[in-house]
């Protein structure tokens, strides 16, 4: 079975915990455990990973370096892409055993500069703030910033992804048995001038949606998006909250779901299934090999039937 699994950047470096590289080692060797399973049987396995919580970090160092102006966000996804794809190189190597063939590819993905994202930012980066501290940070560094289940985070453009420039290197490494690491952040984010130059562009791509369009080019079976929550809930975070086992593209727009968390991941695991035998599955990191086998969290699929 060829399987894109992706994870999110909370499931690496939760919620609340401090932002150290110690914590963020430990939660990577978690994760590594947990998909042991999967990547050392008989699958191909193309693993993308979230970046809001390191590439918000990168940002508020960059800021507080007052010898020039700080790196764009473009660049940050790409160094995020590099420290988080050789923590996980590493710890599925001691997870999996060192015979594992395992490589990180710097992902370039193509947006539209007329995206209305660039208009409306949802995509929430960095550390999590009180309302009072997040909305000081607004009105001190000009960001936009708004909830985030409990608290509060700033929240940058978040375009639609259109075209994975590596995507002929990927194919070929997958081919030949290698686990792939990609596409993390959503991938870099680059825009096509008329002259066919490509330039870098201020935003994070969300990277469900990275992952479903690079799932549906490899032609994979299945979307595993792993998370800190355990499945899809209905009225989220309210006293009547309940976990979604079994969604269809048609019943989606039936269950309201916050813009910047679990609406893209339903929207995107909808996108990859819509019209054929494949299956998305959202939930938490630590079940990922239950929720491949169908046990638990939110299973996605094409029709009701299936």
């Amino acid at each position: 079975m060829r399987i894109v699994i992706a994870l999110g950047g909370n499931a690496l470096l939760r919620r609340g915990e401090p932002q150290t590289s110690e914590r963020q080692a430990k939660n990577v060797r978690l994760a590594a455990e947990a998909l042991s399973p999967i990547v050392s049987g008989d699958h191909e396995v193309v693993i993308t990973h979230g970046n809001g919580p390191q590439v918000g970090l990168l940002s508020l160092q960059g800021e507080a370096y007052s010898g020039g102006s700080a790196f764009p966000l473009d660049v940050l996804g790409a160094e995020t892409e590099g420290m988080i794809g050789y923590l996980l190189e590493r710890a599925l190597q001691n997870a999996c055993g060192h015979d594992l063939e395992v490589a990180t590819l710097l992902t370039q993905v193509v947006v539209d500069a007329r995206d209305r994202a660039f208009l409306n930012p949802t995509k929430p980066v960095g550390p999590v703030y009180s309302e009072t501290e997040a909305r000081a940070m607004a009105a001190t560094r000009g960001w936009a910033v708004a909830r985030d289940g409990r608290s509060w985070r700033r929240v940058v453009p978040s375009p639609a992804p259109k075209r994975i420039l590596e995507l002929s290197v990927i194919r070929r490494l997958v081919a030949s048995g290698v686990t792939v690491i990609c596409a993390g952040g959503g991938g870099i984010p680059v825009v096509t001038k008329p002259s066919g130059t490509l330039v870098g562009v201020e935003a994070v791509i969300d990277k469900d949606r990275a992952s479903a369009l690079l799932a549906d080019a490899l032609d994979a079976d299945a979307l595993l998006l792993l998370t800190d929550v355990d499945a899809v809930y209905r009225d989220w975070n309210t006293a009547s909250a309940s976990a979604i086992r079994h969604l269809t593209p048609d019943c989606r727009d039936e269950i309201a779901l916050p813009a910047g968390s679990m609406g893209p991941k339903v929207e995107a695991a909808c996108q990859f299934v819509k019209g054929d035998s494949r299956f998305a599955a959202i939930g938490a990191l630590a079940d990922a090999v239950r929720l491949l086998n169908g046990k638990c969290g939110t299973r996605i699929t094409a029709k009701a039937s299936v």
